[in-house]
């Protein structure tokens, strides 16, 4: 969308410059329409479902790094957590996939498991499938209502 100019001090506003803003809140309204498909639903454990418009939403991507090189073995197990700020005012989605940085077939079979989310922080472990080397991060999409 356009943005329209301030007008000068003085300068007389004829029906052009009136039919720009008309158009540009016109354009805005179909942007920010109240339609359904507009709205994102937060639904957790322990609290009761919450709807809000898209723009009142918070979306956090984020990435922690987890083992940043070293040999794990199957069944080894390195935590990991991830602070927001400001707070949600419940706690958020969280979605957590594993990067395999070191590209090793050990950081190929892996597994995230978030074990606790509240409304300013993440947590959770990446337990570890094979015996290798690997390099692994966890990148995060946290939706959620903010406080």
């Amino acid at each position: 969308m356009a943005k329209i100019p301030s007008p000068e001090p003085g300068q007389p506003i004829d029906v052009a410059y009136i039919d720009q803003i008309v158009r540009s809140i016109n354009d805005l309204s179909v942007q920010v329409s109240p339609a359904i498909y507009k709205y994102v639903t937060v639904d957790v454990p322990n609290f009761t479902s919450q709807s809000a418009k898209i723009s009142e939403t918070r979306v956090i991507a984020g990435y922690v790094d987890v083992v940043k090189s070293g040999n794990q073995s199957v069944g080894s197990q390195h935590p990991f957590s991830y602070p927001f700020k400001p707070e949600f005012k419940y706690p958020p989605i969280v979605t957590a996939t594993p990067v395999n940085i070191g590209g090793t077939e050990a950081g190929r079979n892996v597994h995230v498991v978030i074990k606790s989310i509240t409304t300013s922080r993440v947590d959770g472990v990446v337990n570890f499938n094979s015996t290798g080397d690997v390099s692994i991060g966890v990148n995060l999409i946290i939706v959620g209502i903010p406080n």
